[in-house]
């Protein structure tokens, strides 16, 4: 008889990043990790990245001691520029029409804590070029599908790839906003697979 399986539980309240882990096929809670996002000054958009992910597993690993707890967080870099969530059309529009033409990175950071306190960490790296966008193009595609909960100000799972000349990743699900590739293995190592008995 194999061992039971420690719970699982998803620091965070995307639902973007809900619906990505439940592809795995896995049982899992959610919980809020009440972590302040606020950058720090001179701080790497990857440090931050990586900061946020591992505070956030470790606030729910607190709270629930004996769970696995996955914690991630994504930041959109163009330049040293952080590109966060813009939260109204006009900052969209904004965000938009500096990346048109332009390559902008996602760093997407998971943060897998284990109930004996240790993490595993993993930072998946994503380029997208963009297309040349004229303003029109840009204020069209905010209003279709306003992206204002999206770094970015995109969503790569819908009208957003029409915004794209190209992506390089190593994890289509990163983009989204967790990386799945990695992660599967992560939670393998933790006990958690459901491909095994």
């Amino acid at each position: 008889m194999s061992p039971a399986r420690p719970p699982l539980t998803l620091a965070s309240t995307s639902r973007y990043r809900r619906e990505l882990l439940a592809r795995l096929a896995l049982p899992f809670e959610v919980a809020a990790p009440e972590v302040d996002e606020t950058r720090h000054p001179q701080e790497a958009p990857e440090a931050l990245a990586r900061r946020l992910a591992a505070a956030k597993a470790a606030a729910v690993g607190r709270q629930r001691p004996d769970h696995v707890v996955i914690g991630s967080d994504q930041v959109a870099a163009l330049d040293d520029r952080v590109l966060s969530k813009p939260g109204t059309p006009e900052r969209a529009i904004e965000q938009l029409r500096a990346a048109s033409g332009r390559s902008v990175r996602f760093l997407t950071a998971v943060a897998v804590q284990h109930p004996d306190g240790r993490q595993e960490m993993h930072v998946d790296h994503t380029r997208v070029d963009f297309r040349l966008l004229t303003d029109a193009q840009i204020e069209r595609y905010v209003a279709l599908d306003v992206p204002l909960d999206c770094a970015g100000s995109f969503r790569s799972e819908g009208l957003g790839v029409r915004l794209f000349e190209r992506i390089e990743s190593q994890d289509p699900a990163a983009l989204v906003g967790l990386p799945l590739v990695w992660l599967a293995g992560a939670l393998a190592r933790a006990g958690l697979d459901p491909l095994s008995d």
